[in-house]
């Protein structure tokens, strides 16, 4: 697909304009949409581009910092240049969990740095076919990473019973927060 290549190129460039270490702002960027690129971020969080694994973690890292969630879909995003790409799960795995007085602080793959809170809400969904949760973190703009399973014990080993309509929850707080993580008395894992 040599077409993509330029726009490979393109979301490169824009990516290492970020002022600082910040996030470039792509929630301002509103380009028209260029078409699909073929990476696909696969559900344990690697990347690949052409069917091929994207090896360089700083490549990764970077392309990670111009990612947006649109109503239709995930996109790489620069300031002229718009695609889509394909997520197979959330685009991000939460690697890491440490709990400093009352917050979570949470480490992704790609080098994020997430506390849950209000604005970075905990999620779990089970999964319809294994029955199994599905915890989730958001990290930024609709973007959501899946709590790796190590990460997610330490999470239930964190937990506390609350009373909730629906029924006594295990759930972990932070900042100020408190976020259910499975049915209390029930087998969480």
């Amino acid at each position: 697909m040599s077409e993509s290549k330029p726009g490979l190129e393109g979301v490169i460039a824009a990516a290492k304009q970020a002022p600082g270490r910040g996030l470039p702002p792509v929630h301002l960027w509103n380009p028209a949409h260029c078409g699909d690129i073929d990476i696909v971020i696969k559900k344990d969080g690697l990347w690949f581009h052409e069917g091929t694994p994207i090896g360089r973690e700083a490549l990764v890292r970077l392309f990670s910092t111009v990612l947006r969630k649109d109503p239709d879909g995930f996109h790489l995003v620069t300031p002229v240049e718009k695609m889509r790409i394909t997520v197979e799960d959330a685009p991000f795995i939460a690697v890491r969990v440490d709990r400093e007085g009352e917050t979570l602080k949470f480490l992704t793959n790609v080098g994020d740095e997430v506390e849950a809170g209000p604005e970075n809400e905990i999620r779990v969904e089970m999964d319809a076919e294994t029955g199994e949760p599905r915890p989730y973190l958001h990290v930024r703009r609709g973007l959501e990473a899946l709590i790796a399973r190590p990460v997610f014990y330490e999470l239930v080993e964190l937990a506390e019973e609350r009373d909730t309509p629906d029924g006594p929850r295990l759930g972990v707080a932070s900042n100020g927060a408190w976020f259910p993580v499975g049915p209390a008395g029930a087998h969480v894992l």
